[in-house]
């Protein structure tokens, strides 16, 4: 039986915060922040707190590395939401590392989290270690290595079609049986988050086995990030092969051109209203059905994607048509994948026949499971899509019956909570307004990046408005992160907070960000480098640059602060420098 979500008093009014694991004290924003950069609100994380803890626990016992006594404390072994924020469990991940032979605390944090010299040591602890564990991911780790096909993928991919074909009969369903459709989603969506956990584990697996093996066997480390550059058939980057080929044909349109030069906002009002534009406006609803799901907090289902607010995907356009045709990701994706193949041959002619199979049978599982993880995950976020569209039609019946309402409200009650507001929402205005007050708070203050054993009273945490700068870099000074795609780029340095405000980012600038997800990534097209403030070496903006050939650097941090907006800099994404000239 789960829990109802708590809402506490923290200081600033009450809302969401779970009680951390005592077994597991260590937490981090990093990836967490990636996945779900803003304050959560109490419906999503109401509605999904089951489906998020049998996923994860699911996910790990199948592995064999934990058992039910490993994870007995419940959801927060794995993360959870404190203080409004989403946060991901360091001490858990380590344990992990610990019980899996040939991987290191330091490689787990570096793959997925990016918090490397902020998340305090591990302290170790009795049943760390287990002998039968570890026997266990000895055998789940060969028969990785020894996968092929995963055809589950294309089983998850008919489960969403199937609940979107659905999507007009649901939509015009009674408020009580759109309510029912909000709980109904909540089984599939568990069934495919545990399959996308899952894989995601397989792939980072597979990632550190290549890179050890690089690393001892052919002396260079780095060399995984140019045997994983250039795949293809990689669905997070598919997104900004699709917004080029538009504004291919916005620069070919002198008409399109001057729409767009008017301005992003009111701009799809202006195209839908000109006949002369029909061709890019059949284009652009094409690609709003098969990328409308993506956007900027696409895990959240309160928050606008492509497909609900299409501007957003409008100022990408805009930004990425100003880049000459040397910038095409297609160009740029043959050129890579060309590279990676003669890495490959090279390295295999250094190697011994048994030191060649090995080799060729890690490449090709880090491969296969790269690709999968970024499959399962749009499949996952497809589906959430299905929800939020059905979360919305709710919303906008019930924010009618308040005066004063908004679609938003409906996201500050609780799964237990949702049958009396959509019964009553006006004997809810109270609760929704002390709520939102108490999420706007935790807005204006910027979380600790780790906390361990206790989180700091929300209270104390800094104003984003008033936090002080760290030391700005001065020519020649560097920042250090983790190497993200390989090559080295100099431009100008532009400072982007918010992906649908980009200004004048453009061809001959680094991209500085302070977190990417896919909302950024179609800006690293115009752009020659890409530096994140932070992330893994599985985060969303390494896995994008490696397929659109842009060096990265990723967990570097106070970037974003540190590096003034218009400084020349020079990014080295083999070694992880971003170097202000």
């Amino acid at each position: 039986m789960i829990e109802p979500v708590p809402m506490v008093d923290l200081g600033v009014g009450t809302y969401l915060s779970e009680r951390p694991s005592k077994r597991y004290p260590i937490y981090t924003r990093g990836n967490a922040g990636e996945v779900w950069p803003e304050v959560a609100y109490p419906l999503t994380i109401s509605l999904s707190r089951g489906t998020g803890e049998d996923s994860f626990v699911d996910a790990v016992l199948n592995t064999g590395v934990l058992d039910d006594s490993d994870v007995a404390e419940g959801p927060t072994c794995f993360g959870g939401v404190f203080g409004g924020y989403m946060y991901i469990n360091v001490s858990v991940n380590r344990v992990i590392a610990i019980r899996m032979p040939g991987v290191t605390i330091e490689q787990a944090d570096a793959t997925y989290l990016g918090s490397e010299g902020l998340a305090p040591p591990h302290r170790p602890d009795p049943d760390d270690k287990s002998l039968l564990a570890s026997l266990r991911a000895i055998r789940y780790g060969w028969r990785m290595l020894n996968t092929t096909e995963i055809p589950q993928l294309a089983t998850d991919q008919a489960i969403v079609a199937a609940w979107k074909a659905r999507l007009p009969e649901l939509l015009a369903s009674d408020d009580e049986q759109l309510v029912a459709t909000a709980r109904a989603l909540m089984d599939p969506t568990m069934e495919l988050f545990s399959h996308h956990l899952e894989v995601t584990g397989k792939a980072g697996g597979a990632i550190q086995l290549l890179t050890k093996f690089c690393d001892e066997q052919l002396d260079d480390a780095s060399l995984a990030l140019t045997l994983l550059g250039g795949l293809g058939e990689v669905d997070s980057a598919a997104p900004s092969f699709a917004l080029w080929t538009l504004g291919r044909m916005v620069n070919d349109d002198p008409n399109l051109v001057g729409h767009f030069e008017s301005g992003v906002p009111g701009l799809q009002a202006r195209l839908l209203a000109d006949t002369t534009c029909q061709a890019f406006n059949d284009a652009f609803a094409e690609f709003l059905d098969q990328y409308g799901s993506r956007g900027p907090n696409e895990w959240e289902s309160a928050c606008d994607t492509w497909g609900t607010q299409p501007e957003l995907a409008l100022a990408l356009i805009d930004r990425m048509r100003g880049a000459d045709d040397a910038h095409d990701p297609s160009l740029r994706a043959t050129s890579l994948a060309a590279e990676r193949h003669a890495a490959i041959e090279s390295a295999r002619s250094e190697l011994n026949r048994a030191r060649r199979w090995m080799f060729d049978k890690t490449l090709a599982a880090a491969t296969l499971f790269s690709r999968a993880r970024e499959r399962s995950k749009t499949t996952i976020v497809d589906l959430i899509h299905v929800g939020r569209l059905v979360a919305r039609e709710l919303a906008e019946r019930t924010a009618a019956r308040v005066e004063g309402g908004t679609i938003e409200d409906l996201w500050f009650v609780t799964a237990d909570e949702l049958d009396d507001y959509v019964a009553d929402p006006n004997s809810f205005r109270d609760v929704v307004a002390e709520r939102r007050a108490a999420r706007e708070e935790l807005a204006r203050r910027e979380p600790p990046f780790v906390f361990d054993g206790e989180l700091p009273s929300p209270s104390t945490w800094p104003l984003r408005a008033d936090a002080a700068a760290p030391d700005v870099l001065s020519a020649g000074d560097a920042i250090t992160g983790i190497a993200g795609c390989p090559g080295v780029a100099e431009g100008r340095a532009r400072v982007v907070t918010d992906p649908a405000e980009p200004g004048d980012l453009g061809p001959g600038d680094v991209l500085i960000a302070p977190l990417t997800d896919p909302a950024w990534t179609p800006l690293f097209v115009p752009v020659e480098a890409v530096v994140v403030d932070v992330g893994g070496q599985m985060s969303h903006a390494v896995i994008v640059s490696r397929e659109l050939g842009r060096p990265c650097v990723v967990a570097a941090t106070d970037a974003t602060t540190r590096i003034p907006d218009g400084a020349m800099v020079r990014v080295d994404g083999k070694t992880g420098t971003v170097t202000l000239l």
